[in-house]
């Protein structure tokens, strides 16, 4: 009978463990030109790097990060396009709650995006609290002008 309640409860921590190693995908529907919020996330301690699929409407011109609950550096950012190649950007920026980014611009103008992937820090705080980080996408539409 033990055995059988450990290789259960194996299972059950295995299983959770793979569904939180997942990538987060998100899909735009939208394509108003204006800022549209493409993804979002909340950071912990744990890790130092999150990972955005994004699908549907996905071309952008700028991408922006908000971030709520807890302040958040973020070190750099790298955009991965559907042509297949990708823009490393420096970030270094140091966002507190409320707050957000500068603006990182595409390479290339408006641009189909097919994931971003950003390398940041939590600075301890008292309350332990974790950093909800949302990706906000430019739509400029110059390709439809």
């Amino acid at each position: 009978m033990k055995k059988i309640v450990i290789v259960v409860a194996l299972a059950i921590i295995g299983c959770s463990n793979a569904m939180l190693a997942q990538k987060k995908t998100e899909i735009v529907m939208s394509n108003k030109e204006g800022w549209h919020k493409i993804g979002e996330t909340t950071v912990d301690f744990k890790k130092e790097k999150e990972e955005i699929m994004i699908m549907g409407a996905n071309r952008f011109a700028s991408i922006k990060f908000k971030v709520a609950n807890a302040p958040i550096d973020i070190t750099s950012v790298e955009i991965f396009y559907e042509s297949g190649d990708n823009q490393m950007t420096n970030l270094n920026c140091s966002v507190k709650a409320p707050g957000e980014s500068s603006i990182v611009n595409l390479n290339g103008g408006e641009r189909s995006v097919k994931k971003i992937v950003f390398v940041y820090k939590t600075p301890p705080n008292t309350k332990d609290l974790k950093s909800h980080v949302e990706i906000w996408g430019l739509k400029t539409n110059t390709d439809k002008k």
